[in-house]
């Protein structure tokens, strides 16, 4: 089993940056995928970046050049720096972990970005 915990979410204007962490309870190393995705208000949830464990990376079109996902082995962990934010990036972003044949979710954590 892996439970996963975000946090950095928060309320920012336009513009600005917030890098969200995901801390694993197991070892990263051997996680096959982990992505962010988001949830915005009345809309379905979303992949907005994905990493692998070789350190492959994939980006939603929406969030390309402006979101860079990273994961640091030693510190179980996984960031989203989000910069350039804009409106339509609010929602509850969730981490993901993809461990075996199981998929793993944490609680999310609230962005908010005013105009």
């Amino acid at each position: 089993q892996v439970q996963l915990v975000e946090s950095g979410g928060g309320l920012v204007q336009a513009g600005g940056s917030l890098r969200l962490s995901c801390a694993a309870s197991r070892s990263i190393f051997s996680i096959n995928v982990m992505n962010w995705h988001r949830q915005a208000p009345g809309k379905q949830r979303e992949l907005v970046a994905g990493i692998t464990s070789n350190g492959n990376t994939n980006y939603a079109d929406s969030v390309e050049g402006r979101f860079t996902i990273s994961r640091d082995n030693a510190k179980n962990t996984v960031y989203l720096q989000m910069n350039s934010l804009k409106p339509e990036d609010t929602g509850v972003y969730y981490c993901n972990a993809v461990y075996l044949i199981e998929d793993y979710w944490g609680q999310g954590t609230q962005v908010i970005v005013s105009s």
